[in-house]
């Protein structure tokens, strides 16, 4: 695997696109790894003090994803190095649109990641750069549908992605609208994690479960894991966190999604970041879900956990180890050889996944049936690393090893 992976790490990506704004000081890149299947997808994201190598390894973590989510095409990745909070945010975004619009109609479909707003920006602002929608090259390079399949399609895709959420099972309250994509990827976190108790004779009811997170996915995923009966023992989120030895009862994880603050976590009895973050890893917990930004955990955190009985590990962050190497580095590997590992590709695979599910020809728009497609794809994976590995640890290796033999 670490041969295969070596191989797929060094390799050069097809096509690097390089902006600087004339405007401002952003500068952005998409990066496509390769345009495998005639295409190539992955999202949008702006921090201040981005990078094209931060890029280059989202690109080739979408690539893996797409692997287990569908549909069979390249990993892809924009990044743009700017402040969010910056008032001249919607027009950088607007001239960065322009210029990458060329690869957007084209073989290049893109959405929402970290400070983009698929829906509030992503959608309207490539609308108006000439795009259908920001997946229209995914269609052209991938599927070539005629005009008429593409139509119906990218109607599909526009409707489902936005589509709000009716059915009270997948929504913390139907009154407040929350859409498939609020919701989807953290439903993937608890869902890996259930599946993979079941497929290995156990149950995720009554396991305690800590957070890390309370974002769209951290809470989604808190949401359901609570909704299945396991129970959050922790929250630690950027502002601080919560601990209840005992778990959270569903009503009051329903209360805390209600309250929270955009992406944040909002409590009366908030214990701060600081006094948390020496308190929550060694808690008593069986699963750990990592929802907050990519490459914060440490091993010794991980080792803590462990020395109170972690068993299962959902990742909702992409690489969300403290490790310098794209993938598999130092202490994933370490983690992988200690406890169950769902790696990042399969758990958090939701998103992917429902961009895939509104690409193929009619499919049914009910909730139910977006999110079983989802917990179908991410069973699949899962049991297709059980059947080349029976063993309880070497998850994330086994399933890098299938992904990897797929692109190389």
């Amino acid at each position: 695997m670490k041969e295969l992976l070596q191989k797929y790490e060094n390799k050069s990506p097809e096509i690097v696109f390089h902006w600087n704004d004339p405007e401002t000081n952003a500068e952005g890149w998409t990066v496509i790894n390769s345009l495998r299947g005639g295409a190539a997808g992955g999202g949008t994201r702006m921090r201040k003090g981005l990078d094209m190598n931060e890029v280059l390894s989202l690109a080739k973590t979408m690539e893996v994803k797409f692997t287990v989510s569908g549909p069979l095409i390249g990993g892809a990745k924009s990044g743009i190095n700017f402040d969010p909070k910056d008032p001249r945010k919607k027009g950088v975004l607007e001239r960065w649109y322009k210029a990458v619009s060329p690869l957007l109609k084209s073989y290049y479909g893109t959405g929402g990641d970290l400070n983009v707003d698929e829906i509030h920006e992503v959608i309207p602002i490539t609308e108006a750069s000439g795009v259908w929608h920001p997946q229209e090259g995914v269609f052209e390079g991938h599927f070539r549908p005629t005009q008429a399949d593409k139509i119906n399609r990218i109607g599909q895709l526009r409707h489902g992605v936005i589509k709000v959420i009716e059915n009270p099972k997948y929504s913390p309250d139907v009154s407040r609208k929350y859409t498939v994509a609020d919701m989807i990827t953290g439903y993937g976190v608890a869902i890996a994690t259930k599946h993979f108790y079941d497929l290995n004779d156990d149950s995720i009811k009554g396991k305690r479960v800590v957070v890390q997170g309370f974002g769209n996915v951290g809470a989604s995923a808190a949401f359901y894991f609570a909704q299945m009966g396991a129970k959050i023992v922790g929250i630690i989120d950027k502002v601080g966190g919560l601990i209840n030895p005992e778990g959270f009862s569903f009503n009051e994880i329903i209360e805390l999604y209600l309250n929270k603050s955009g992406n944040t976590l909002v409590a009366e009895n908030l214990i701060p970041f600081e006094e948390i973050n020496s308190l929550i890893w060694s808690l008593k917990t069986e699963v750990f879900a990592p929802c907050a930004a990519s490459r914060l955990i440490t091993k010794d955190q991980i080792d803590q956990m462990i020395n109170t009985g972690l068993e299962v590990i959902s990742c909702g962050a992409n690489v969300p180890f403290a490790d310098k190497e794209i993938f598999f580095g130092p202490i994933m590997e370490h983690t992988d050889q200690k406890v169950s590992l769902i790696p990042d590709f399969i758990s958090n695979c939701g998103m992917a996944r429902v961009f895939a599910y509104f690409m193929e020809r009619k499919v049914q728009m009910t909730d139910e049936a977006i999110f079983k497609d989802t917990s179908k794809v991410i069973r699949k994976a899962l049991r297709e690393v059980k059947k080349k590995n029976p063993n309880r640890v070497g998850i994330s290796e086994t399933a890098f090893e299938i992904a990897l033999r797929q692109l190389i």
